[in-house]
């Protein structure tokens, strides 16, 4: 609820920018498994250098892409939306690593260049 008690819906994939709505295409192709050496860059995803895809298969498991990765919009859950506020933290360029976990962020790793 907003301050004055009135309900309102999470932001949703399309009010994110179309890096940002790419990379939750992403974590749903990934499922479960990692997204590396992903550039960001003003706290917004770069896909040149594409990142590299590591996919966890569970055997015997449904492990391939999640169903929503086909769907235009949805309200984001509120891992996504951490995740985006930690990049919006990011003031220099960065590389980063993310885990995934049902298509979801599950832990974020910040490779930082020390400053000279």
């Amino acid at each position: 609820m907003d301050p004055v008690g009135n309900h309102f819906a999470p932001p949703g994939k399309d009010d994110l920018s179309v890096a940002r709505q790419r990379l939750v295409e992403l974590m749903q192709e990934v499922n479960f498994g990692r997204i590396e050496h992903l550039r960001i860059v003003g706290g917004e995803p770069q896909h040149q250098p594409k990142p590299r895809l590591l996919r966890i298969v569970a055997l015997q498991k449904e492990s391939g892409p999640r169903p929503e990765r086909s769907r235009s919009d949805f309200a984001l859950k509120g891992m996504l939306r951490e995740l985006f506020r930690h990049l919006d933290t990011l003031h220099r360029p960065s590389v980063v690593s993310i885990k995934v976990q049902h298509g979801l962020p599950v832990r974020l790793t910040i490779e930082e260049v020390p400053e000279a």
